[in-house]
């Protein structure tokens, strides 16, 4: 009991320590927790700080490189070069584009009256094309007929050639049959002579024929003896059926004029045959010739359609590039439009004399846009004038103490809505040989040789022009 007691008075004083241990830990843990809280609010206020340090680094970088700009004359001179050439080239490529496009629109006018044209010259070609088809199919019918009359020709022929045939072998025929009789029935007739006659009786027989024999000799000169007659007439005798003789003949007649008929119209048959093969070979030549001129015709129209095909595509590839090119001018002239309009606004140049010559709403157009830029070239004259009237004022010491906002050397009224990229050169000097010319409309080139010697004369003018300015813009 003892040593339970003492078992649990230890684990009680041990659970208390660790208790206490616990609630050290606990109290530490917090106060971690809040240095790390407080460690994470400084490190994003240092964050902060430095955002702006760097902002206002930033800002010092400006106002420094604004000033190094300011203090720098040449890169003002440099500035108002490119500033010319850009406008130089701004007015060169609007001329060239000008010109472009007229030359472009002259162009399209004449491949239209060109595609007018090939369209004629196809719509003739097709037509040809179909009466060529036409023709061909008439002699194909032609031909097509021309076949089927000779074959049936060539078959009636072939007919009439077998029909031929078998007349004439049954009439060989027939008459070796006839032939056969006649030799059996002489063949008897010897035999029986032979038989019931004497030897005397066949010589004077033998003679008889002999003399009969040379008698129908001497007699055939002058024409058929009674004897003969006589023989042919019992010959006819014996080949008839009946004993009438007028039958056979008409028998022999008919079949005679039959064979004659059939012998006839056999001839006349060849005879169209021949013609019909002449035809027909007359029909092939043409439908060759026909073919040919058919082929000819084709090639010929179908290279004429390629090349018609060729001129189509190039002519529209042309036109789209011709339409790319006015696209772009339109674009380049669009441009042209705005800045000159800006400019005459900036200038506050007068459009009265050409809403009043041209009856418009006051709005750059192709039309008056060369108009509206004598109107600025006339502005930047007069304000020419009165800067180098203001120079010389000053230089004589009469000038007041009046405040002049020169917007040439950047007066303070028109630094704050203009760029200054977009200065303009400073005035003539007093000594400037080309005064009395500043009245008369300058180009680009001209006005860029009256300013060059000015800058070369007198540096110092345009040094202290740049002071006032920057004075202007500090105030």
């Amino acid at each position: 009991m003892k040593g339970s007691k003492i078992s649990s008075l230890r684990n009680m004083i041990h659970d208390d320590r660790n208790c206490k241990e616990l609630k050290c830990l606990l109290q530490t843990k917090d106060q971690y927790d809040c240095l790390i809280r407080d460690r994470k609010a400084l490190v994003s206020e240092l964050d902060n700080e430095i955002l702006e340090l760097q902002k206002k680094v930033e800002r010092q970088n400006v106002i420094t490189k604004k000033v190094k700009q300011a203090n720098c004359s040449k890169w003002l001179q440099n500035q108002t070069q490119t500033l010319e050439l850009h406008l130089n080239n701004v007015t060169v490529r609007f001329d060239t584009i000008l010109t472009t496009n007229y030359k472009l629109q002259e162009e399209i006018e004449n491949l239209r009256i060109q595609k007018a044209t090939l369209d004629n010259f196809y719509s003739k070609l097709y037509k040809h094309l179909a009466q060529q088809k036409r023709k061909m199919d008439t002699a194909i019918e032609q031909a097509t007929q021309a076949h089927k009359q000779r074959v049936e020709y060539l078959a009636r022929i072939t007919a009439m050639k077998e029909r031929h045939r078998q007349n004439t072998a049954r009439y060989n025929i027939e008459l070796q049959e006839r032939e056969r009789i006649r030799d059996q029935e002489n063949k008897l007739k010897t035999f029986v002579l032979a038989k019931y006659t004497d030897r005397s009786e066949l010589e004077e027989q033998a003679k008889k024929k002999e003399a009969l024999k040379a008698a129908q000799r001497r007699k055939r000169s002058q024409g058929e003896s009674f004897e003969s007659r006589e023989v042919t007439y019992k010959r006819l005798l014996e080949l008839a059926e009946d004993g009438n003789i007028n039958q056979l003949v008409d028998g022999f007649i008919e079949k005679e004029g039959k064979n004659f008929a059939y012998f006839s119209y056999a001839t006349e048959l060849n005879s169209e045959m021949e013609k019909l093969q002449q035809r027909i070979k007359n029909l092939q030549n043409e439908i060759t010739l026909f073919t040919t001129d058919q082929e000819n015709a084709e090639s010929s129209s179908l290279h004429v359609l390629k090349e018609l095909e060729e001129e189509l595509s190039q002519n529209t590839e042309k036109a789209n590039d011709y339409e790319d090119r006015c696209k772009e001018s339109s674009k380049v002239l669009g441009q042209l439009k705005s800045a000159i309009e800006v400019l005459f606004k900036e200038n506050n140049c007068d459009a009265t004399k050409i809403r009043e010559q041209l009856g418009d709403k006051g709005q750059i157009t192709d039309l008056n846009l060369m108009q509206y830029l004598g109107l600025v070239e006339k502005k930047t004259n007069e304000l020419l004038l009165m800067e180098s009237i203001l120079l010389y004022m000053e230089a004589d010491g009469s000038l007041t103490a009046q405040s002049f906002d020169n917007p040439l050397l950047g007066g303070t009224k028109l630094l704050h809505g203009m760029d200054r990229t977009h200065l303009c050169p400073p005035p003539p000097a007093l000594g400037w040989p080309f005064c009395c010319a500043v009245e008369a409309p300058l180009d680009h080139a001209q006005l860029r040789e009256l300013l060059l010697p000015k800058y070369q004369k007198e540096p110092g003018s345009a040094v202290r022009a740049d002071k006032k300015g920057r004075n202007d813009i500090k105030a």
